[in-house]
């Protein structure tokens, strides 16, 4: 099963130590659970994989902007990627340091760059030469010389969904390699702006890790010659990317093994590394538990209806994403091929088509597994259905870091 810290104890599906049916009964259905042991787990393992390099590890705030996970990996020292003002915000309720948040992104708006700047984070990564624009004049307007980078298109083909492939020259990601060269040696031109990063970032979900050790030959290669044109780069940012199963046998990329692998490559150059993971510290972390409405019997089909619907976990509809769905009570009865489908009205609500699952009736609770990326940032109120709580275990203790909105909240802010 493609979850961290979740397994079965006699019949009934825990995380951590606490059984997922109490969680259900306390925070009710859906309900969006994280292991706080799986999240410290991973991001330790890019840690220690990278010990022997100087190197810094930026959170992908994009992947899970919960305030408790953002607060649980300040706690360990980690940085933040943002992609957004808000997500920055959120960065800094968290207790997150700006001094170790990097702001990534094609569409930056004035606002948020001045936002950004105001609360001093570490570095900027650039998209466009326009951008770059924006940023020179705020930094002059403001007295200040922030840290940029380029985030350079390397036009490496990532073989992954084409939704979250970025490295190639058609996406709108990033600027050509010899573009972004010539910026850089034209670096003076651009005070009180300081050069001292590159960056890239190929795709998500990305399995073959040689493609992230030929992107980093490439930024270390771009790196010496603009060291030979006087331009010394400290930092090259790899991005994220990593691999993570979501189906039963699909094992995901070791982070122990891909950080060796780029140290290797990093090793004796003078670079500092920059990483951004966030689905492979995230990703199978959490589940998403559902409780069964009907079990309904088609002509052709048999559909599950359940609590959970496309506005609480998109990814099946936007991406036909593969979801292993799991009974929080394990039965061995004989399986039946269904459909598990949620209550909103679109044919593309659904968690799972021609999936073959144990016995289960209504009130039965059905766990979502590899949830924890992508799922409730990409949630929404469609069908003016409020969204769903979020809990955070601890050991054998869990607690809900976010209470799940009352249909005042589906119209907070509207007037008549």
């Amino acid at each position: 099963m493609p979850l961290q810290n979740f397994q079965y104890k006699g019949s009934q599906l825990h995380c951590e130590g606490v059984p997922l049916r109490a969680i259900a009964s306390t925070a009710g259905t859906p309900v969006y659970v994280y292991s706080s042991r799986a999240i410290r787990d991973n991001y330790r393992a890019y840690r220690n994989s990278l010990a022997g390099v100087p190197h810094e590890i930026h959170y992908s705030v994009k992947a899970n902007s919960s305030l408790a996970v953002l607060a649980l990996l300040a706690s360990e020292g980690a940085g933040f990627d943002i992609v957004s003002g808000g997500e920055l915000y959120k960065v800094l309720r968290a207790g997150g340091a700006p001094a170790k948040v990097v702001y990534s992104g094609v569409g930056k708006t004035r606002d948020e760059i001045k936002y950004a700047l105001e609360e001093r984070i570490a570095t900027f990564h650039c998209e466009s030469l326009q951008e770059l624009d924006v940023l020179k004049h705020l930094a002059r307007e403001m007295g200040l010389a922030p840290t940029v980078g380029l985030r350079v298109n390397p036009n490496i083909d990532a073989k992954t969904h084409p939704y979250i492939a970025t490295g190639l020259s058609e996406h709108k990601f990033g600027i050509a390699l010899h573009e972004a060269e010539s910026i850089y040696r034209d670096a003076k031109e651009w005070a009180p702006l300081q050069f001292t990063s590159l960056s890239c970032h190929i795709g998500s979900q990305v399995f073959d890790t040689h493609v992230f050790g030929e992107a980093l030959r490439q930024m270390l290669g771009l790196a010496t010659r603009l060291g030979d044109a006087g331009v010394a780069i400290r930092t090259i940012d790899l991005g994220g990317g990593l691999g993570v199963g979501y189906e039963a046998d699909q094992p995901s990329v070791s982070i122990r093994s891909y950080g060796r692998m780029l140290s290797e490559v990093l090793r004796g150059t003078g670079c500092c590394l920059g990483l951004e993971p966030g689905r492979s510290i995230i990703g199978q972390a959490g589940t998403l538990l559902t409780q069964v409405l009907y079990r309904k019997l088609a002509p052709k089909k048999t559909f599950v209806v359940v609590d959970g619907a496309m506005n609480d976990l998109i990814r099946p509809a936007l991406y036909r994403a593969h979801h292993e769905i799991v009974p929080v009570s394990r039965s061995d009865g004989p399986r039946t091929e269904c459909d598990v489908v949620g209550p909103v009205c679109e044919s593309g609500d659904f968690f799972a088509t021609g999936r073959s699952l144990p016995p289960c009736a209504a009130g039965d609770l059905l766990a979502v597994a590899t949830a924890g990326a992508y799922g409730f940032v990409q949630s929404s109120n469609y069908n003016s259905r409020p969204r769903a709580a979020e809990v955070l275990v601890e050991g054998d203790r869990f607690r809900i870091v976010r209470n799940r909105e009352t249909r005042e909240d589906l119209v907070r802010g509207e007037t008549l």
